[in-house]
């Protein structure tokens, strides 16, 4: 067992373990919110509002409807919304109703969307009007009994009439309608029932849904909650604290951190449904006084380029939290000069029902690190072998902690290859971790760049192109190459169009060993992104292999 010697570098006030068994269940925790907060604001959109009492009220209603459907204990249901106030509506009532969440990406395309629902077997789902065409193409080739449309315009808190089913359509509103007249049967639901199918990207391979149980969630906001209390301290908070839920709730990362961390702590959320529109998100978060902001590199970076962000309430601001991808250092430089908040860096993943590490959120400065492992959490660090890295050297990172899935749904094969002795889950990162116990991510294990037989990490030479100031965005990938086997490749995005190629060999050459100097640059206007704004090296990878063929 990995001796556990970030212990003493933990935050003060910050327990070395969360008690898991104080709620048998998420429906346990949201009860408790519901009471506690009742009349306070929940969520916020453009000037709409929904109070924790509403969304009591609300998925009580829905739920009723769902158990009248005939959803039972274990039935899936897809949820497919962006960022609207339906979707912690939506949430609740699928778990009260004793069911199962499939969160379900609104961008996905037809194919992805058939996968994830033939995948899961889910009986109904609740999905956006503007893609329910999409929808009716494949409905026929899935499980699905009912879909409940619903639209930005619904006036969630105003009783609506039933009307008649639209060809096996229900409105949200009517449903709510026919739900609030009918008895809402009290499912039993433990730890160990699953609560949520969390796909995963399908970065590295096809996507798979992570089965994450009550427990894994509890444990998750629990974790989370307990961490972030340090850096709450940072400013006196006036009023309720603030959430930015700028990246999309159908994320592992935006669904715990923001949507459900913001219901067990009574904060209120500040939903923005599309976060490509710079403009229009600083002027949602115009009214507000900024408490906690979780973002991706990409947002954090476009939004300290926009000339309107500068003039945000930032005097309250405690913590900004970056995953997804790496925070890159000129970034973060940036963030804190303008916002005079630092970014801590965590980790997790769609498997840990999001974060497993992070820095302290107290911290005063960017460390380039992903921190510490957080209350719970067991890491180890693995060779090719199997067996624990030498200390100090690189080695796939290993999770043991208590909001682990409960694995990959009806995925028993897979499932096998990410389990280890004792409980671990390999994640498939590569990290060094540090004689205080702190975590750096050297990179995906199927990103690394063979050259040579050297070891070249993508993110190592992002991290030093991304310091030029004609850059805006890069990213690093193998290509192909008779002599080495692998070469760099280099996709770049100029934020100064008198960037030429010549000019950024040199200073790639003066930075970073000849293995590691990218062997092809690509200008373009644009990298390809996930919707959480990740860069996915993937396609751009498998385009260049594809040229090279």
């Amino acid at each position: 067992m990995t001796p556990r010697r970030w212990l003493r570098h933990y935050p003060a006030g910050v327990p070395a373990e969360i008690d898991v068994t104080r709620y048998p269940s998420l429906v346990a925790l949201f009860d408790e919110s519901f009471a506690l907060y009742r009349d306070r604001t929940a969520y916020v959109l453009a000037g709409r509002s929904m109070s924790f009492g509403d969304i009591d009220a609300m998925s009580r209603a829905l739920a009723a409807w769902l158990q009248a459907q005939g959803i039972a204990r274990g039935d899936r249901v897809a949820i497919m919304l962006p960022n609207l106030l339906h979707y912690p509506v939506a949430v609740a009532a699928v778990l009260r109703a004793g069911a199962i969440v499939v969160n379900v990406d609104p961008l996905d395309t037809a194919r992805e969307l058939e996968h994830r629902l033939q995948d899961s077997g889910a009986k109904a789902i609740v999905v956006l009007e503007a893609f329910a065409g999409t929808l009716a193409q494949l409905r026929e080739r899935t499980d699905l009994r009912h879909v409940v449309v619903a639209s930005p315009a619904d006036a969630l808190a105003a009783p609506q009439a039933p009307a008649a089913p639209d060809a096996g359509r229900t409105r949200f509103g009517e449903a709510l309608a026919a739900g609030a007249g009918l008895p809402l049967r009290a499912v039993p639901v433990g730890p160990e029932h699953i609560a949520v199918l969390q796909y995963t990207g399908g970065i590295t391979g096809v996507s798979k849904g992570a089965a994450l149980p009550h427990r894994a969630i509890v444990a998750s906001l629990l974790s989370s909650e307990a961490w972030l209390q340090p850096g709450l301290k940072r400013r006196p908070i006036s009023g309720q604290m603030t959430i930015v839920c700028a990246l999309p709730l159908c994320h592992v990362f935006a669904f715990v951190g923001c949507g459900l961390l913001g219901l067990r702590t009574g904060a209120l959320n500040i939903l923005i449904p599309n976060p490509r529109d710079l403009g229009a998100l600083i002027r949602q978060l115009e009214p507000y006084k900024l408490h906690v902001f979780p973002a991706v590199n990409t947002l954090f970076d476009g939004l300290v380029q926009h000339p309107d962000f500068a003039r945000l309430d930032f005097s309250e601001l405690c913590v900004s939290n970056g995953g997804g991808m790496a925070v890159q250092e000129a970034v973060a430089r940036k963030w804190l000069q303008v916002t005079g908040c630092p970014i801590v860096e965590g980790y997790g993943l769609s498997e840990t029902a999001s974060g497993v590490t992070c820095n302290s959120c107290d911290s005063e400065t960017f460390t380039g690190t992903i921190g510490l492992p957080m209350p719970g959490v067991d890491i180890r660090l693995l060779d090719d072998e199997g067996y624990d890295a030498a200390p100090g050297e690189p080695g796939e990172i290993a999770i043991r902690a208590p909001q682990l899935m409960a694995g990959y749904w009806q995925r028993a094969d897979e499932t096998a290859k990410v389990m280890v002795g004792e409980g671990y889950f390999k994640s498939g990162d590569i990290g060094v971790m540090d004689g205080r116990g702190c975590l750096k991510i050297v990179d995906r294990k199927k990103d690394m760049i063979l050259v040579c037989g050297c070891n070249v990490y993508p993110t190592e030479i992002e991290g030093v192109v991304a310091g030029h100031p004609k850059v805006l965005e890069c990213a690093a990938f193998g290509v192909p190459d008779a002599g080495s086997g692998e070469a760099v490749k280099l996709a770049v995005v100029r934020r100064d169009d008198s960037l030429d190629e010549a000019e950024l060999r040199a200073f790639c050459q003066a930075r970073l060993t000849g293995c590691k100097r990218p062997r092809f640059i690509e200008f373009r206007a644009e990298l390809p992104k996930s919707n959480v704004g990740k860069i996915l090296r993937r396609e751009l990878r498998d385009a260049g292999r594809a040229g090279a063929a």
